[in-house]
């Protein structure tokens, strides 16, 4: 079993895993109805993949 020879410190850890990228924002785009909508999210009109799931 590898074991490593000396402990990470905080410092080159953190810098390791900072590396990795920021928070993107999420994808959104119009739906057939004109409404912005998130990927995988209820419109705000109430629609989910063209079928009216909660009304308004």
């Amino acid at each position: 079993m590898a074991v490593p020879a000396r402990k990470t410190s905080k410092m080159k850890k953190r810098m390791r895993r900072g590396g990795r990228g920021g928070i993107k924002t999420p994808a959104i785009h119009l739906d057939e109805n004109g409404v912005y909508v998130r990927n995988h999210h209820v419109s705000a009109d109430g629609s989910y993949k063209g079928k009216q799931v909660i009304s308004k």
